[in-house]
């Protein structure tokens, strides 16, 4: 499930790769990008903005992807063998003379010019690991809405870009959050921004979203209903809605 740091990592490595080189062919396998053709163009940077990637392409050209719930961008040596899924999976191939970079089930593929990337990530709030972080501006965007739940105000992307659903659970049992509280009543918020600020810093190079420690067991209470907390022992629980909700109660007890 890709997250803001996973999102990050991935376009790190997509930097790394196919950043300076030329694109010798390209294949962008959906209708509206069906007749484009990018071959000769050199690919200038690869950056995330939240869970978007932004791979930037000279003479001002932007190839936006967003990777939602089953999107991936796989990277593969010229001649090596593809393994990210199925052939009618793919919806974009990028190749420069080393490397081929394949995106598999990416639900939205555009390219617009690098000038309009405001006009479709501008909206998003603060990323943690953006170089634009402001710490004080996620803060206002969280406590505009004191009203509305901590879970809501975290997965909105306009307030913190990149926190999705195992961010979410983990970071309330951090901070002993009842997933279902009033953000107005969340003791010191300033602390529950620098605590999203650090555990991304800590998983920047991970993919996994560790918040234990240990890369073995990942998690405090995310995928582990009925099985005991890593703190206290209780059972974690479950809550299904439009997001499956993990918290524990003993640790995270329902405030009014």
């Amino acid at each position: 499930m890709p997250e803001g740091d996973t999102i990050h990592l991935a376009a790190t490595r997509l930097h790394a790769a196919l950043a300076g080189d030329a694109l010798t062919r390209s294949d962008l396998r959906v209708p509206r990008l069906a007749t484009t053709d990018l071959a000769g163009r050199t690919i200038e940077n690869v950056r995330a903005r939240g869970k978007h990637v932004l791979m930037r392409l000279d003479g001002g050209l932007t190839l936006h992807s967003h990777l939602r719930m089953e999107g991936a961008w796989h990277l593969y040596r010229a001649g090596e063998a593809w393994r990210g899924g199925p052939d009618w999976q793919v919806r974009a191939v990028l190749q420069t003379a080393s490397w081929r970079a394949v995106g598999y089930r990416l639900p939205v593929l555009a390219l617009f010019p690098t000038a309009d990337e405001p006009q479709h990530v501008g909206h998003l709030g603060p990323d943690p690991l953006g170089d634009d972080w402001d710490a004080d501006e996620a803060l206002r965007r969280l406590l505009a809405d004191p009203e509305r739940t901590i879970s809501e105000a975290l997965l909105d992307q306009r307030v913190i870009a990149g926190i999705g659903n195992v961010w979410r659970c983990e970071l309330c049992f951090l901070r002993g959050l009842d997933p279902w509280m009033a953000v107005g009543a969340v003791r010191d918020p300033a602390r529950l921004v620098d605590l999203v600020k650090r555990a991304f810093e800590v998983n920047r190079g991970t993919g996994n979203h560790i918040t234990t420690g240990d890369p073995r067991a990942p998690h405090y209470v995310y995928g582990r209903e009925g099985r005991p907390c890593r703190r206290c022992r209780s059972p974690v629980s479950r809550r299904d809605g439009e997001r499956v909700t993990y918290w524990c109660s003993s640790c995270q007890p329902a405030r009014r």
